[in-house]
C-alpha cells in the first residue's frame, strides 16, 4: 500500500464539520477492513479552546483554527482523491497544480499537539495587546477609538489612550466594553 499522509482539502465556510462528518461515515462504510488498513483513515477540523470575555462573562468557546478547511489522513491515489472529491462541501485539496501536496510532519505534529494539550497555555489568551487599536463599545466613551497602553489579564482589564477634547487620556476599560481591530 502507498504512503498514508495528511491532506488539507478546502470546504465551504461553515461547512467543515458537515464534511467531516460525511467523510467519517464514508470511512466508517468502507467493507470489512481494520482501521489502519483503509485508504482513508482519518478525518478532522483542527480546532482550540479560547476564553472570550462575552457580556461581561468570561465563556471557554471552541474556535476553529483554519475555517474552511479540513483535514485528511489517507493514501493518495486516483479512487481516494474521487471519492474526497465528490463529498458534499468539499470544493478542492490543497496543493499546487493537480497533485494535492501532503501536509509537513511538523505542521501534522502541531495540529494535533494543539488539539491534543497545548490548552492550558491557550486558556489565559488575552483579547488585546498593547499598541492594538480599539473601539469602545459600552460606556462613557462608546464610540471612542484608542490605544491599549497596558493589559491587566487578571482583572479582565486595559488601559486604553484616548483622545479627549484634542488630548490624549489614559482611561481603565474592561474587556467587554471593547472591541479590536
Amino acid at each position: 500500500m502507498s504512503e498514508i499522509k495528511w491532506y488539507a482539502v478546502q470546504s465551504y465556510s461553515g461547512h467543515e464539520n458537515k464534511v467531516q462528518r460525511l467523510i467519517q461515515r464514508r470511512i466508517d462504510e468502507e467493507p470489512g477492513e481494520a482501521p489502519e488498513e483503509k485508504e482513508i483513515q482519518e478525518v478532522m477540523v483542527p480546532t482550540q479552546e479560547v476564553v472570550e470575555i462575552k457580556n461581561g462573562k468570561r465563556v471557554t468557546v471552541t474556535r476553529r483554527l483554519y475555517p474552511g478547511y479540513v483535514l485528511v489522513k489517507m493514501v493518495l491515489n486516483e479512487r481516494t482523491m474521487h471519492i474526497i472529491n465528490n463529498i458534499q462541501g468539499v470544493i478542492k485539496f490543497v496543493g499546487a497544480g493537480r497533485q494535492p501536496q501532503p501536509l509537513r510532519d511538523e505542521e501534522v505534529n502541531k495540529l494535533l499537539g494543539v488539539e491534543t494539550g497545548e490548552q492550558e497555555e491557550q486558556e489565559d489568551e488575552v483579547p488585546f495587546h498593547t499598541g492594538q487599536v480599539v473601539e469602545v463599545t459600552s460606556g462613557p466613551f462608546t464610540d471612542f477609538s484608542g490605544t491599549v497602553q497596558q493589559v491587566f489579564p487578571d482583572k479582565g482589564k486595559v488601559k486604553v489612550e484616548v483622545s479627549l477634547f484634542g488630548r490624549p487620556t489614559s482611561v481603565e476599560l474592561d474587556f467587554s466594553q471593547l472591541k479590536g481591530y
